[in-house]
């Protein structure tokens, strides 16, 4: 009974969404008829263009708006990020699948596909909007696998198949295609006003329509779709335990944070750095998780996890209400043991395939055996500060030289003299004394890029030998530091750290470190040592037995902070057979300390542009929204012209000639009443044809009467 009512409410719901998208698409069908008969009107002077263009406006959002609930109102297809897993291919995680659905009395799914995210649902492609049974789905998150414990993915997967057994799909799957369909022609409309500016003026009032009836949508949904969660949490909990349920809920929200971490600090940044990835990376993720340092920052999430609130659109509860829930609940029965006891994990090529939905295209760069990415990574991570060093080594070096040849121009020797603070403030350059990285006079960016680039392309297009001349060597920065220029080495590098890096009240740490990445670096490259990867900070060097990393940093620090004891650590180094003269190598993560990469062409410095490009699919999408603006917009402004080009003229004042008023008939004359023809000269009709103009009077000749003049007399006559 309950759930008939709940699946009530949601077909009442979803009818309502279907209503309101005709009505628009109704309103807008009205919308254009009106406009089009008013061009057709009489009397209308020029074509109604306001209407027009916004006819043509709001055509992309009620095309968009109507086919993404149409799409969104068909049976869900499956998911084009998973990957199926067969019977075959995985017979331990199928056989716990459907173990657990006979435990909480449900048929098992038909499929179990694996997802890139750090989640697990269950779907039901049902016909008659979810009301007849259909074919079920299990989607579970690799992530999960990678990390929960046996018993935490069991309490995971019983609670999926607790939806099933209280058959939430008749409320969910309408509930769900509801929320899909607001969702989607919410997203249509804002993508449609995105690409298109005439759009966009028009947005406003669909947009905010949507908005509260989705906002009403959620309300009513929101305490149904959340009572379901605690009942599947109750489900689960009779059949895995409520402390395996507890502890599957508290470990899923701090996996879910931590593989956002990984993607966003280990695998992009490796990824733009050296081009390569691993070929399975949740193996990699596996690895981090697993790592000791890292149990006291996810038993930190874990704790924060609780304390979190749900979201407004979050159909689940808040984490803490549904362990107070679950504590109230008796413990397991002492069948409910978990069959295995080693660890379930997938085969490995399900996991690549899916690596390769997660990263794409050829563009997504090089894949490489995730345990050899591991090892690059650790030494990416450690060599960070090297490319730093070697650009505040080449400005003091070149700092240094400039101040020699002004010594020789002004006739003063160029001898070395004793570090002063004066002299600190006065020969550094214009970049260490402000703090900021760059050259010693002020120039456009764009000059600055070119300038650049050049220096760049000359650099690379010299011989090998000046190159290696020219690269990192612990020579030069011992050279540097016995000349009595730690500091302004110090504050030079220390500007070119990022933000979180910087030491403003120990300059000379972040050197001393440095100098001892370095000398790991010289030994790695020997093959007597290598890093060690820590998920929290920098890499840590294994150095050769009977030396430990401290000892390293100890004789880097040493060389820094005290004068003259550069020559003591030369000797330690030629004892480990390290050569000071021996350029920085490039590593096998392709990083160079001086900004060129390794096979790039030509050996110029790969330039990595920040400025967002539109990808395919908006691409399309912005030229499919211009095209139906367009078109929409012809063809009314066409068909518009065409009825007021075509309108009826208004008639003059008076009785219109009908055939009931015409008298004028062929041949002359006109009807009279009784039926004979009378002879006229001329046609008349009952309304003026032409003008009538006023008859002008008549001259008359002057009467008679009036007495006449007779001029002869007067008139000269010519003399014999």
């Amino acid at each position: 009974m309950i759930a008939a009512a709940r699946a009530v409410l949601a077909l009442a719901l979803l009818a309502v969404l279907y209503a309101l998208v005709a009505s628009m698409v109704l309103l807008w069908a009205a919308f254009l008829a009106v406009a089009l008969w008013s061009a057709g009107a009489p009397g209308v002077q020029t074509p109604p263009t306001s209407a027009i263009i916004a006819c043509a406006a709001f055509a992309p959002i009620v095309f968009g708006m109507a086919w993404a609930v149409v799409r969104t109102a068909r049976p869900a297809t499956p998911r084009e990020d998973a990957v199926t897993v067969t019977r075959r291919g995985a017979p331990e995680l199928w056989r716990m699948v459907e173990e657990l659905a006979l435990g909480v009395g449900t048929h098992p799914p038909a499929h179990i596909r694996l997802t890139a995210e750090v989640n697990a649902s269950v779907t039901e492609d049902a016909p008659l909007l979810g009301l007849a049974p259909g074919r079920r789905v299990l989607y579970l998150g690799l992530p999960l696998l990678a990390g929960l414990s046996l018993a935490e993915l069991r309490a995971v997967l019983a609670h999926e198949l607790g939806h099933f057994s209280h058959r939430h799909n008749r409320f969910g799957a309408v509930a769900h295609r509801g929320a899909a369909g607001l969702a989607a022609a919410r997203q249509a409309i804002q993508d449609v006003s995105a690409a298109n500016d005439l759009v966009r003026l028009y947005a406003g009032g669909p947009l905010l329509l949507l908005g509260l009836y989705t906002y009403l949508f959620r309300w009513l949904t929101r305490p149904v779709r959340r009572r379901q969660e605690l009942e599947a949490d109750r489900e689960a909990a009779r059949v895995a335990g409520p402390g395996a349920v507890a502890d599957a809920l508290c470990s899923t929200e701090a996996l879910g944070a931590a593989w956002q971490q990984f993607l966003a600090e280990f695998l992009a940044p490796m990824r733009r750095a050296t081009g390569r990835i691993p070929d399975d990376p949740f193996r990699a993720f596996a690895h981090m998780v697993e790592a000791p340092e890292l149990r006291e920052p996810l038993a930190t999430l874990r704790a924060r996890a609780v304390e979190q609130p749900a979201g407004p659109d979050d159909a689940h509860p808040p984490l803490a209400t549904r362990l107070k829930r679950l504590a109230r609940l008796p413990a397991a029965e002492t069948g409910a043991v978990p069959l295995f006891a080693r660890p379930l994990s997938v085969p490995p090529r399900y996991a690549i395939e899916l690596g390769r939905i997660l990263l794409p295209g050829p563009d997504a760069g090089r894949r490489v055996p995730w345990r050899d990415w591991l090892t690059e990574l650790a030494e990416h991570r450690a060599r960070r500060p090297l490319a730093p060093l070697a650009e505040a080594v080449r400005t003091v070096e070149e700092a240094e030289r400039t101040g020699r040849l002004r010594d020789e121009r002004t006739g003063r020797p160029g001898t070395e003299r004793t570090e002063r603070p004066e002299d600190e403030q006065t020969e550094r350059p214009e970049a260490e004394r402000t703090g900021r990285p760059g050259t010693e006079r002020t120039e456009r960016p764009g000059t600055e890029r070119t300038a650049w680039r050049k220096a760049e392309r000359a650099k690379a297009e010299r011989p090998e030998t000046e190159r290696e001349s020219d690269a990192l060597t612990i020579q030069r920065v011992l050279r540097l530091l016995d000349g009595g220029r730690r500091m302004p080495l110090a504050r030079a590098l220390n500007s070119r750290l990022p933000r979180g890096a910087q030491n403003e009240s120990d300059p000379l740490r972040p050197l001393a470190d440095a100098l001892a990445v370095l000398i790991g670096a010289q030994l790695v490259s020997r093959g007597v040592a290598y890093w060690a990867m820590d998920w929290t900070g920098p890499s840590i060097l294994v150095p050769p037995a009977g030396i430990t990393p401290e000892t390293i940093h100890t004789w880097a620090d040493t060389a820094v902070r005290l004068p003259g004891q550069t020559q003591l650590l030369g000797l330690h180094l030629a004892a480990l057979g390290v050569d000071e003269r021996a350029p920085l190598p490039t590593g096998p993560a392709g990083d160079a300390a001086d900004g060129v990469v390794p096979g790039a062409p030509g050996g110029q410095p790969r330039l990595i542009s920040i400025v967002p490009g539109a990808t395919g699919p908006a691409r399309r999408r912005i030229t499919a929204v211009r095209a139906l603006a367009l078109t929409v917009l012809l063809g009314v402004a066409g068909l518009t012209f065409v009825l007021w080009a075509n309108r009826d003229e208004p008639s003059y004042p008076g009785t219109p000639v009908t055939p009931w008023t015409d008298g004028y008939r062929p041949g002359g004359g006109t009807t009279g009443t009784t039926g004979g023809t009378v002879p006229a000269p001329l046609p008349t009709y009952l309304y003026p044809t032409a003008p009538v103009w006023p008859t002008p009077p008549a001259y008359r000749l002057p009467s008679p009467s009036l007495p006449g003049s007779d001029i002869k007399p007067l008139v000269p006559r010519s003399t014999p």
